[in-house]
């Protein structure tokens, strides 16, 4: 019981942190938003006929994602992650957060994450507890996805039943890896012309071999553990020369933001 009681105030000491969150700013969507009224103006009419396409293009661009937090057995935070299915045309095989784009019926991005978690892991909605949404993220498909910050009280709960068409595992890591250097590195590529580097992890099971975690989450993954646990990660320290991908969307889209003001 102590046990029991002491795993649920360290969740809600972390509900009640993350409620006075506030994202920052989407340099994307100030700039889609900036086009937006230079585009129709101030005529009233035009901006309600333009307002419902907006809303269309803004919703097939949009995706969202589930990070799903729990206390481990030796009380330490941990996200349920996927492997993605073999079998999909998109990143087969890599690791990732549940998730996808939103749909039509989905009421906002929270709706679009735990529905996609119950069709890719069986994960029951009424189990999560949403208590924050981050920033969007860019991903090299140019969506923008919102990270969905949800908590799970009791992991016993929940009995994983992986979807075959989209995924081929189901496992879950500690958080706070994705502040520490260990099984760490980078890697450089390259985006229309633009060089930056991959954050890549290792993470060993015994059972399941290594998985790695890279590219958009294990960016979503560092922002997550570095809101929540609230400091930097170490490797932070051992300044890279070149921007991950996140760092080089903002200042891409800082320049056209500077180039519209003017």
């Amino acid at each position: 019981m102590a046990y029991d009681r002491e795993k649920y105030q360290m969740l809600q000491r972390i509900a009640e942190q993350l409620q006075l969150y506030k994202p920052i700013t989407s340099f994307d969507e100030e700039l889609s938003e900036k086009k937006y009224f230079d585009e129709i103006g101030s005529d009233l009419a035009i901006m309600e006929s333009v307002a419902v396409k907006n809303e269309e293009c803004w919703r097939r661009r949009r995706a969202a994602v589930l990070i799903c937090l729990f206390e481990g057995h030796k009380g330490e935070l941990r996200v349920i992650l996927t492997k993605r299915s073999m079998k999909l045309s998109s990143y087969p095989g890599d690791v990732a957060l549940p998730g996808g784009k939103m749909e039509e019926r989905d009421a906002d991005d929270s709706a679009t994450a735990l529905r996609e978690a119950m069709e890719e892991i069986g994960l029951d909605p009424q189990l999560v507890r949403v208590v924050a949404n981050l920033e969007p993220f860019n991903s090299l498909n140019q969506l923008s996805v919102v990270p969905v910050i949800g908590l799970l009280s009791n992991i016993e709960d929940y009995k994983p039943v992986p979807n075959p068409d989209e995924v081929d595992a189901i496992f879950d890591v500690p958080l706070e890896m994705f502040l520490k250097g260990e099984n760490y590195r980078v890697k450089e590529r390259e985006w229309k012309g633009c060089k930056y580097i991959l954050h890549h992890f290792d993470f060993e099971t015994s059972k399941q071999g290594v998985f790695p975690i890279c590219g958009l989450t294990a960016s979503i993954l560092i922002r997550a553990a570095s809101v929540i646990f609230q400091r930097s990660p170490c490797f932070n320290q051992h300044h890279h020369h070149l921007p991950d991908f996140q760092q080089l969307q903002r200042a891409l889209i800082e320049q056209q933001l500077s180039i519209i003001h003017h």
